[in-house]
């Protein structure tokens, strides 16, 4: 039976990845749709397999042993963001902030200084400066839209600097390119958040990035059922992470929410088109609506930096987040009126979902900010923003809907 590979078919386009790199037609049955292959474990023929004095080499080149270490359904997964993201290899985690951890616990120790964006997602930024420094590791947040900024942020221990582009909230960019060589110039790795960009947006590999990460929760998985985390990079690096993060950290995903994303992936590509076209004329709809003071969106030529998503963007993406007049009551309001749209956390969904992220709350929460930081953050979001994560509705709806529930 055939299968399709990025090795054996490199010209296919990324529509044709979504659905087929790595995909193996079953030899028992010829079902095309990957099988789930739940087995904890895997007979062994004794002898095989080359181990190291600190472990597997590289656990991808062994047989099927044991789930935690590999699963030829979470490989599948693996190989199919590895073609997406223009990659050598992959390693798929239990949840996106599993993901962050494989990289911070890979290629941190002891002594070495992160730099890290000041705003992007909470788990993240909580992760780095609550957790890592417990282990010795210095920490850095600064604003990484400013090459500037990194560049006096950085220090002879810096080993990674970590950014996420658009950030969330804020939906602040960040040049990858500039960033990426301003890290390899000073001999440390870069590593970028792309969950709100996803593959069909933004490649960063392609402008310099060493690991791309991923919830894969949001708009890859795109159904709002399956937890997920993935890294992607040159297969050295991942091995490392593999054989380190892999292994020892325990947050392997499980086949089942592997399988499910893989359907996700199937449909990415048409699902995330739709929801920028969406996205696009929500936003366009809002800038303009008497009950919002300011949109903020990639794709509007009002966004700071237009210039940047027109360069490093295929497309803007389907995240919108939007300011108000009394953002607690304008809260209570659409939570009360929405009927399309729902009032919730998370985002990527197929569903829309949109949430107040109060300005006071995230910095007693999480992001801590003061003085110069602080008054840019404001300047995106106000006393508070509102984050809309555009699902598959009709657009017509949609705006319905929103002005019904904006409207006094």
């Amino acid at each position: 039976m055939g299968v399709s590979t990025l090795t054996a078919q490199p010209a296919l386009r990324p529509e044709t990845l979504a659905l087929d790199a790595g995909l193996i037609i079953d030899p028992a049955t010829g079902a095309i749709q990957p099988n789930i292959a739940m087995s904890v474990n895997n007979v062994l023929v004794p002898g095989e397999g080359a181990f190291s004095a600190d472990g597997v080499e590289d656990l991808t080149a062994l047989p099927y042993l044991y789930a935690r270490w590999t699963n030829p359904t979470v490989r599948a997964l693996e190989t199919r963001m590895a073609a997406l993201e223009q990659t050598e290899d992959a390693l798929a985690t239990a949840t996106g902030v599993a993901a962050l951890a494989a990289i911070f616990l890979t290629f941190l120790k002891a002594g070495d200084h992160l730099v890290v964006s000041d705003v992007c997602y909470a788990g993240a930024n909580e992760l780095s400066r609550r957790i890592l420094p417990d282990f010795g590791i210095e920490v850095t947040a600064v604003n990484l839209s400013c090459p500037e900024a990194l560049r006096a942020a950085l220090r002879p221990n810096t080993r990674l600097v970590h950014c996420e582009t658009p950030c969330n909230p804020l939906l602040r960019l960040t040049d990858l390119r500039q960033i990426a060589g301003i890290a390899h110039a000073h001999g440390a790795l870069m590593s970028v958040d792309s969950t709100l960009a996803t593959p069909v947006s933004t490649r960063p590999h392609a402008f310099g990035a060493d690991l791309v990460m991923h919830s894969l929760t949001k708009f890859i998985n795109g159904h709002g059922d399956a937890l997920g985390g993935i890294v992607t990079g040159r297969k050295a690096l991942v091995a490392q992470m593999r054989a380190r993060a892999g292994v020892y950290l325990g947050a392997s995903i499980s086949a089942m929410n592997a399988w499910l994303i893989l359907r996700g992936i199937d449909t990415l590509f048409p699902r995330l088109r739709q929801i920028n076209a969406t996205a696009q004329t929500l936003a366009a709809f809002l800038e303009t609506h008497p009950a919002v003071s300011r949109v903020i969106y990639p794709g509007l030529p009002s966004h700071p930096q237009y210039a940047l998503a027109q360069a490093q963007m295929d497309h803007p993406g389907g995240m919108i987040a939007f300011q108000t007049a009394d953002v607690q009551g304008m809260a209570r309001q659409l939570a009360a009126r929405l009927k399309v749209a729902h009032y919730a956390f998370s985002l990527g969904h197929q569903r829309s979902i949109v949430v107040l992220l109060d300005t006071a709350e995230m910095m007693a929460s999480t992001y801590g900010l003061q003085d110069a930081p602080l008054e840019d953050y404001r300047r995106y979001a106000g006393d508070g923003i509102f984050r809309l994560s555009v699902g598959l509705e009709a657009a017509e709806d949609l705006m319905a809907d929103l002005d019904q529930a904006l409207r006094g």
